[in-house]
């Protein structure tokens, strides 16, 4: 099949977004799909243009065996609610002329990943060009964060936000599959109009023998200076808006008393200055950079603890896609999560969760754990177990390629592939609106191949 990811964020950028985009475009090749990507140079999260690459340059590269162009963009030096609009702006607008040459091409798939939405009209035209079918997979809800997150001003009833998630809702209903990474965001599509019967989970995945539990203490705590018998808490990942970065710096700051239990921030993004500044005087704090894509497990496998801010107005928005790597390493989690979401309903299981910017809830939880060996043990065991059993790309994958024969491909080939979807579902399946619609979808297509 021809497929054809398009979306701002792709590799070597190794965080985020664009660590999953290239990841799925590398394993759809794997499994015989042609796969090309349309892409920005890569900037995230340290909102700069890698070194080798050129913001105002196209660009054509083979990645891993994936045909990628790449468009132009702007990228602010602090990226606020104008700034960060014209950011998005400038990709959809320069990649045009990319999906233009794509359409000679003629992809049976389009699947854009969101954000960016602004990337929706492009997307949408081509597919009807071409008479492929348009995929849209959300990573982020980005109206309702730049929303609630004050990246933009104005309330849920402000004329701006009206228009902003009337538009959302047009856009979103006109792709034939829409997909999140956790069933909560997937019923939160459902509950901005789109049928129940277009929308699936794709959910983040993690490669459990790329990153596993260490047998050996981690070399970083020899590297950082870390005492052998110190508590270690690990936060890995972008320092943006959304992670609340700084209410694990005071978590850190109302521990200090402590010489037993260390931090470890690592990572980069608009909010590491203030980080820095916050743990500048502060002996339990260490900071480091994004490091290399090879030492990963090896810095997961530092953490006694790994950490998992968040700000309140964010709390229903996201699902962190460090959470995987975290479950992966087998190692306790301290989640900021409000009850209900899907991230309070995998940590609940794998860890500890707290109130949203509840700083003392989260020093508490770190504190309780560090004095509790055998609880952490037992909370990282269960970790590993659930990344193994259920976010593997295996299954992820197998799941993925069922959706799309059922999209794309003929009717032998769709019932084969629905009852792959069904197999690979009664693992995974979270028991809410959005799960219970797709089974009632899956048995319904059965029935009519």
């Amino acid at each position: 099949m021809r497929i054809l990811i398009y979306g701002l964020n792709y590799a070597p950028e190794v965080a985020g977004v664009g660590k999953y985009t290239s990841e799925m475009a590398e394993l759809l090749a794997a499994r015989g799909h042609e796969v090309r990507m349309v892409c920005a140079p890569p900037y995230y999260p340290q909102w700069r243009v890698q070194e080798g690459y050129r913001a105002w340059q196209y660009r054509r590269e083979n990645w891993r065996g994936v045909p990628v162009s790449r468009a132009p963009l702007w990228v602010p030096a602090r990226p606020r609610g104008l700034t960060r609009i014209v950011h998005l702006a400038s990709f959809a607008l320069s990649s045009l002329p990319l999906l233009v040459r794509e359409a000679f091409w003629r992809p049976q798939v389009v699947m854009l990943i969101v954000p960016t939405l602004l990337c929706a009209p492009g997307a949408l035209a081509l597919a009807r060009a071409t008479g492929a079918k348009a995929w849209l997979h959300i990573q982020d809800f980005e109206v309702d964060a730049a929303f609630g997150l004050g990246l933009l001003q104005g309330g849920g009833a402000s004329r701006g936000a009206r228009v902003a998630n009337g538009t959302e809702r047009l856009l979103l209903r006109r792709f034939d599959v829409v997909s999140s990474i956790s069933p909560r965001m997937v019923e939160r599509a459902i509950d901005k109009g789109v049928d129940a019967s277009r929308t699936a989970c794709l959910p983040n995945w993690v490669d459990t023998k790329a990153i596993y539990p260490l047998r050996v203490p981690s070399a970083y705590r020899r590297r950082l200076g870390i005492a052998p018998g110190n508590t270690v808490v690990l936060y890995s990942g972008s320092m943006g808006a959304k992670q609340g970065i700084e209410i694990l710096a005071d978590a850190a700051a109302a521990l200090a008393g402590r010489p037993d239990i260390s931090f470890v921030f690592c990572g980069d993004g608009a909010a590491k200055h203030e980080l820095l500044a916050r743990c500048a005087s502060l002996a339990n704090c260490h900071v480091l950079p994004l490091q290399p894509a090879e030492e990963l497990n090896e810095l997961l496998n530092v953490a006694d603890i790994h950490v998992l801010p968040q700000r309140n107005d964010a709390a229903d928005l996201v699902m962190p896609s460090k959470l995987t790597g975290m479950l992966a390493s087998g190692r306790a989690v301290v989640a900021m999560a409000r009850p209900g979401t899907s991230l309070s309903d995998v940590v609940a299981e794998t860890g500890i969760v707290v109130p949203p910017e509840d700083r003392d809830a989260l020093a508490a939880a770190i504190v309780e754990l560090a004095a509790d060996p055998e609880r952490r043990a037992a909370l990282g065991a269960a970790a590993r177990r659930y990344a193994q059993q259920r976010l593997s790309p295996e299954a992820i994958f197998a799941a993925f390629d069922a959706r799309l024969a059922m999209l794309a491909g003929t009717a032998a080939e769709a019932h084969a592939a629905a009852q792959a979807l069904q197999s690979a579902a009664e693992g995974t399946a979270a028991p809410d609106r959005a799960s219970t619609s797709q089974s009632r979808l899956r048995e319904a297509e059965q029935s009519d191949v």
